[in-house]
C-alpha cells in the first residue's frame, strides 16, 4: 500500500501535465466549432469587425430562420437524412453478412479471398469513380437516389471491422446453436448480431457520419435540386464573388445536430454492448 501510494504521488505532476495538455488540445479542437456558433449569431458586417467579439452584443437569430427559405434547405435535409439512414442500415446488414462468412464459416481459400477482398481498402475511390459512373449511367440510374444507394452498399472497412469483432466471439456459441438445430441464418440473426451491438454501433456511426458529410459523390450523381443533399445545398451560399457567412454557419450548425444525436445514441449502445457481450441468451 505504501509503495502504491508513493507511486501515485510520484506520478501526480506528470498526470496533471497530461491533463493540461489534453485540455489545451480539446480547446484547440473546439475552436472552429465555437467560431461557427458565434458566426451564426451575427450579421456579416458584425462578423468582420476588428477586433471581433466572440460573444455578440446582439444575437442575430434571423440567420436560423432565413436559412430555411434562402434555399430548399428542408428538402436537402430530408434527402440527406433519407440517404444516410437507408445506406447505413443496408451497409451494416450486407457487410455484417459478409464478415460473418469470413469469420465463422468454413469456406475453401477463405483467407486468400479475404485478402483479395480487402484490396478494396487500398484502392482510392477516385480510381474507380469514372467506371462506376459509367455503369450507373448505363443502367439508367444517373440522377436518381437509387443509383447513389447502389454504389454505397459495400464497404471494405465495414467488412474488416465486423469480421474482427465476430472473430472475438467464442466459437462454442455457434457450435451449441448448431446442436440445438439452428442453421447459419438463424445463428447470425438470433445469436451473433445481438451480441455484436458494440461493433454494429461503431460501424453505424462511421457509416452515417461519412454519408451525411459526403460531398463529391452527390455532386457527381445528382443534377436536380429535388435530389441534392445538404452538403450541396450549403455550397449555394457561396457565389463567385461573395459568401453569406451567417447563413452558411447557421446551416452548418443545423447540419451538425443529427450527427451529434447519432453519436450520443451510438455511444450508449456501444457501452451497453460491451458490458453485456457474451451474456445474452
Amino acid at each position: 500500500m505504501i509503495n502504491a501510494f508513493h507511486t501515485v504521488k510520484r506520478h501526480k505532476p506528470s498526470y496533471y501535465l497530461l491533463l493540461i495538455l489534453l485540455v489545451i488540445f480539446s480547446v484547440a479542437a473546439l475552436f472552429p466549432f465555437l467560431w461557427m456558433i458565434s458566426a451564426s449569431l451575427r450579421t456579416d458586417v458584425d462578423l468582420f469587425k476588428n477586433p471581433m467579439n466572440w460573444i455578440p452584443e446582439t444575437l442575430f437569430l434571423n440567420n436560423y430562420k432565413e436559412v430555411w427559405t434562402a434555399i430548399p434547405f428542408a428538402q436537402y435535409f430530408l434527402n440527406t437524412l433519407k440517404l444516410s439512414v437507408v445506406i447505413t442500415v443496408l451497409q451494416v446488414i450486407i457487410c455484417s453478412m459478409a464478415a460473418y462468412a469470413f469469420a465463422k464459416l468454413k469456406v475453401p481459400f477463405k483467407n486468400t479471398i479475404f485478402v483479395l477482398f480487402m484490396a478494396n481498402l487500398m484502392m482510392p475511390w477516385h480510381s474507380i469513380m469514372v467506371p462506376q459512373f459509367s455503369i450507373v449511367s448505363s443502367l439508367g440510374l444517373y440522377n436518381t437516389h437509387t443509383g447513389y444507394i447502389l454504389i454505397q452498399l459495400f464497404s471494405g472497412f465495414g467488412v474488416f471491422l465486423m469480421r474482427q469483432f465476430f472473430k472475438s466471439l467464442p466459437d462454442e456459441l455457434n457450435e451449441a446453436a448448431r446442436v440445438d438445430g439452428y442453421n447459419e441464418w438463424r445463428i447470425f440473426w438470433r445469436i451473433v448480431m445481438p451480441l455484436s451491438a458494440a461493433g454494429l454501433s461503431t460501424f453505424a456511426i462511421f457509416t452515417f457520419t461519412f454519408m451525411w458529410n459526403d460531398y463529391l459523390a452527390p455532386l457527381i450523381y445528382f443534377n436536380d435540386d429535388s435530389l441534392k443533399t445538404l452538403q450541396l445545398g450549403l455550397k449555394s451560399f457561396q457565389t463567385e464573388h461573395t459568401m453569406d457567412y451567417g447563413l452558411l454557419m447557421a446551416g452548418t450548425l443545423i447540419a451538425t445536430v443529427p450527427m451529434i444525436i447519432v453519436f450520443l445514441i451510438g455511444e450508449r449502445f456501444f457501452i451497453q454492448g460491451v458490458a453485456t457481450t457474451g451474456m445474452k441468451n
